[in-house]
């Protein structure tokens, strides 16, 4: 969650409705009619599950990739962003988050990190799936829910990686939903694989000659 500048030192369900895009080079024209919503959380936090859950048996105290905190703790963090992106939109405040914030007991294994996370995901889905699209609530300005929607997938499916990382697992986040995340948060990136592209977005790797980012942000609140 945190303010947006960061410093960094399921085939079938994605076919139906990101087709078009999977594995295409990112433009704006080919995702200009299609909007994010609850079903891109729900997919992200399965992959994300998906990915994880034959990993919980080995050891989350190391470093997530390029972040100072440890796997578990990164894991953590997705829930804990999760629960205040759907806290947002539900009470719709226009000047702050929420005076709330997710506690994991840290006797928590990592199977039951993954458990509260997907609780996180699932409330953020279901107050995704009830909201109107005028619903506006405060991250850093006004933000819709399509906004908060694109901000649960990037946290989830970038997190992910950072975990795959320190677990030594070969995984990239999916290609439509990187290429539905860059459309809605970052309008000004350069054009490239979707996938590599996000990452370099947020400062994770190298892209085509551009240095990796040390400091960056994303568009998620909107004046209209």
């Amino acid at each position: 969650m945190g303010k947006e500048v960061r410093v960094f030192g399921l085939a079938g369900l994605f076919a139906d409705r990101f087709g078009r895009v999977a594995g295409l080079p990112r433009t704006h024209d080919l995702r200009s009619e299609l909007r994010m919503d609850y079903q891109d959380v729900d997919a992200a936090v399965s992959e994300m599950l998906r990915t994880l859950s034959p990993h919980i048996a080995e050891d989350w105290t190391v470093q997530a990739g390029p972040l100072e905190w440890s796997c578990w703790q990164t894991a953590a963090h997705i829930g804990h962003d999760l629960l205040a992106y759907a806290g947002q939109l539900a009470a719709q405040p226009t000047d702050a988050y929420l005076p709330f914030d997710l506690s994991v007991r840290p006797t928590a294994s990592p199977a039951q990190v993954l458990q509260a996370v997907t609780a996180c995901g699932g409330l953020l889905s279901s107050v995704l799936a009830t909201a109107s699209p005028t619903v506006r609530a405060w991250h850093w300005g006004p933000c819709d829910p399509e906004g908060f929607a694109a901000m649960g997938v990037a946290e989830t499916v970038l997190h992910t990686h950072d975990i795959t990382q320190g677990l030594a697992v070969d995984w990239l986040p999916p290609t439509a939903l990187s290429a539905a995340v860059l459309d809605r948060l970052f309008p000004d990136a350069p054009p490239g694989d979707p996938v590599h592209v996000l990452l370099w977005c947020t400062g994770r790797e190298e892209l085509d000659g551009l240095p990796r980012r040390t400091s960056w942000t994303w568009n998620a609140a909107r004046s209209d």
